[in-house]
């Protein structure tokens, strides 16, 4: 397998979606339904660059352990129903599970409340050497907290913390903290799988027809369902204030799980790629222990 050469295509694939500077996003500008210069004749094709993806990410990331300098953490955040889970189950198929960690954020607790809203994400940041990703993250708290004030009144701020410019304030915390990850070996690379509204109902509509699919339907999805236009301006906002060239956004178009889990993994490749990775080199004294151990092992009738 020629990992260079997956790694340009991965590149070639990737870029069109990646936000580096988020003063000219606009989430308009994304159709949910694009599939690039693929179409849908050509899906088996983008299923077979996922496969040779997924091998060369796990020559990368073997790399990545070995030589135990570099973290890497994805976060991925969506509307229901937008193939999180999925995305991350094909992608990440071929990683050791040694070298890689899934977290996924659900409600604060009441432990998260007591603590500063970074908190509960960094204490399972990734060690050197291994993927860490984040199923949903601190971008929560630019999200469905800005959409829902009474979340918010809920973390137990003090009244003279909760201004005008909590967002503002936000925004410059995360790109700070993204900032310092960086500084410290861990690279950061976010994906927003952009589902419509149209194709998040037929996937709900799936899930309720489909008895093997009903667990994962909540009620609750059809209420956040109704905050859409909010959702995709707080995503907007968002991607516009934390968008940076060390730690870029990718908007993932996602109506099309096959495009979406090619792009995303293009995207890992292309992040992994640009560390230089390389298996550790071998000190004199230590290639004499291996010829030592081999003689051992030969003479071992």
């Amino acid at each position: 397998m020629n990992t260079k050469r997956i790694a340009k295509f991965a590149h070639r694939l990737s870029k069109p979606y990646r936000v580096t500077d988020g003063k000219k996003f606009r989430l308009k500008d994304i159709d949910p339904g694009d599939t690039g210069d693929l179409k849908t004749e050509d899906k088996p094709r983008a299923k077979e660059a996922l496969h040779n993806g997924i091998e060369a990410l796990s020559e990368l990331q073997d790399m990545l352990y070995a030589q135990d300098r570099w973290s890497v953490l994805l976060i991925f955040q969506a509307m229901d129903a937008a193939g999180k889970d999925g995305t991350i189950k094909h992608v990440m198929s071929g990683v050791n599970p040694q070298g890689c960690e899934v977290t996924s954020f659900k409600v604060p607790s009441s432990e998260d409340l007591d603590h500063d809203y970074l908190w509960r994400c960094m204490k399972c940041l990734p060690e050197r050497g291994r993927i860490g990703i984040f199923n949903r993250s601190y971008y929560e708290e630019t999200l469905v907290v800005r959409v829902h004030p009474e979340f918010l009144a809920g973390q137990k701020l003090p009244p003279e913390c909760v201004t005008k410019d909590i967002w503002d304030d936000r925004f410059r915390d995360i790109r700070n903290f993204e900032r310092y990850l960086m500084n410290n070996g861990t690279l950061v690379r976010k994906f927003f799988l952009h589902v419509s509204p149209e194709e998040q109902k037929k996937r709900f509509m799936e899930r309720l027809d489909n008895p093997d699919k009903n667990w994962k339907f909540s009620a609750n999805d059809i209420k956040e369902r109704g905050f859409w236009k909010d959702y995709m301006h707080a995503y907007e906002q968002t991607i516009r204030e934390t968008a940076t060239k060390d730690s870029p956004w990718y908007v993932v178009p996602a109506d099309n799980k096959w495009f979406t889990r090619a792009v995303v993994s293009a995207a890992i490749i292309d992040a992994l790629s640009s560390l230089n990775l390389r298996y550790p080199e071998v000190s004199s004294d230590k290639k004499q222990d291996l010829a030592a151990a081999r003689k051992t092992l030969l003479a071992d009738t």
